[in-house]
């Protein structure tokens, strides 16, 4: 009895290795963000202005603190930031958001770990020729067991985010989400190992190709553009002169640009001519491609990443892999600040399992952008009359601050839709509202 209690409380998590970030992402190199929750917001570093403060600790990929929360910016700190590669990064913000709760699936620990163990195994083949089988296997063990134990939730997606769209970060993120597709497909442990093992290794072809090609801001020449597309086989033929590298991931390696249809490359195979880890880590990859910022272009939201994959389901990706993965990933992740059709504005603060795109929103701003004194929660799930009409862009959430909260309303009273402003059982003329009941003691 005591053995069991001390193995229960050895694998209790500390809250503070847990990380969450909303939303995402993509600045820094290699760096994660500590787990802290509060009145922030993600903004682009190309909006941000001196006075702004940081709400979010900047740790780099090993641990070292970079930037502490609350710190103010200077115009010297935000130019070292762009120059450090940051696409964006949160800052302290005066909208009225509730602290929302959010579930993790994997810790920070855990994440930073994996991209650095990545990055040396990476520079070990660079310098010796050689991959550490161990370290990577112990990578993917370590995220499999976390992501088994905490399985069953909706994962915020921002959570396993990073401040980087480089290639360490991009396939600790596309094997946690291939680890993750693989749970609700029902892999065994041992179909998990081969599939994670073969996710984090999946881009292990661009050690071949220059830095200044991958990040290169501007459209692709041919030739550029054939190199890139080369990748795939230099990876296979990395991993398959490793005889401890299971056969599966060399393929995956070398498959993973594939389509169903015959349009990927390097073979265009289509259908089951394709291992059947490929045709998981394929969506994958262009999911967290889409969701990556760029140095040619800005991050997809997780909405409009929802809708193209979706797109393509049965054509170009198995429907049955796209449907397993975003099982678990909502279109509208907690945190995101969303318009309504009814022309409100207000942030995402619960999730609903049964109906992801239909989550609990609390409305913070009327149609006409004035924010309300006393904002309220809608659940879309019982709301049929209403829905999301588009996620906020970054930028724009700044300029909402303009605004001055509303007096002499209620937050019922200044809804726009007369079906929507009271409970179904109070339709008055006078649209007052109807008193609590009293209690029967």
């Amino acid at each position: 009895r005591r053995k069991s209690k001390a193995v229960s409380k050895s694998r209790k998590r500390n809250p503070g290795d847990n990380f969450a970030f909303f939303q995402i992402k993509n600045g820094l190199r290699s760096g994660v963000l500590e787990p802290q929750l509060s009145k922030s917001g993600k903004i682009s570093t190309n909006f941000l202005k001196a006075g702004m403060k940081i709400a979010r600790t900047i740790y780099d990929g090993s641990g070292r603190l970079l930037l502490p929360a609350g710190i103010t910016l200077t115009e010297d700190f935000i130019k070292r930031l762009s120059s450090m590669g940051i696409a964006s990064l949160y800052v302290e913000e005066e909208i009225p958001v509730r602290e929302v709760d959010l579930k993790f699936v994997v810790s920070q620990r855990t994440r930073t770990e994996s991209a650095k163990l990545l990055k040396e195994t990476y520079s070990l083949f660079e310098k010796e020729k050689y991959i550490d089988m161990f370290s990577v296997q112990k990578t993917v063990d370590e995220l499999m067991d976390e992501m088994l134990g905490s399985y069953g939730t909706l994962m915020n997606f921002y959570e396993i985010r990073t401040y980087d769209a480089c290639t360490f970060d991009h396939s600790v993120n596309v094997c946690i989400l291939s680890l993750l597709t693989g749970i609700t497909l029902g892999y065994g442990r041992q179909k998990l190992r081969e599939l994670g093992i073969s996710a984090l290794l999946h881009d292990i072809g661009k050690i071949k190709i220059s830095k200044e090609l991958l990040n290169k801001p501007g459209a692709l020449t041919p030739d550029e553009l054939q190199q890139i597309c080369r990748h795939p086989e230099e990876g296979f033929n990395i991993l398959r002169r490793h005889y401890e590298i299971p056969l599966p991931s060399a393929h995956i390696a070398l498959q993973h640009q594939e389509r169903l249809d015959g349009s990927g490359y390097p073979h265009r195979l289509t259908g089951n001519e394709i291992h059947e880890y490929a045709r998981v880590v394929m969506v994958v990859d262009v999911f967290e491609a889409l969701t990556s910022d760029r140095p040619y272009r800005t991050a997809y939201t997780v909405a409009q990443a929802h809708d193209l994959i979706k797109s393509l389901a049965g054509k170009s990706f198995e429907r049955d892999f796209v449907a397993a993965l975003f099982s678990n990933i909502p279109p509208f992740p907690t945190g995101v600040m969303i318009i309504l059709s009814s022309g409100e504005i207000g942030q995402v603060v619960k999730t609903n399992k049964s109906a992801p795109d239909r989550p609990v929103v609390k409305i913070l701003f009327d149609r006409k952008k004035k924010p309300f004194r006393t904002p309220f929660e809608i659940d879309l799930s019982c709301e049929p009359s209403l829905s999301i009409a588009k996620t906020i862009p970054e930028e724009d959430i700044s300029t909402l601050l303009s605004g001055t909260p509303r007096e002499g309303r209620s937050a019922r009273q200044d809804r726009q839709q007369p079906e929507l402003r009271f409970p179904r059982d109070v339709r008055r003329k006078d649209r007052t509202p109807r008193p609590p009941p009293v209690k029967r003691l």
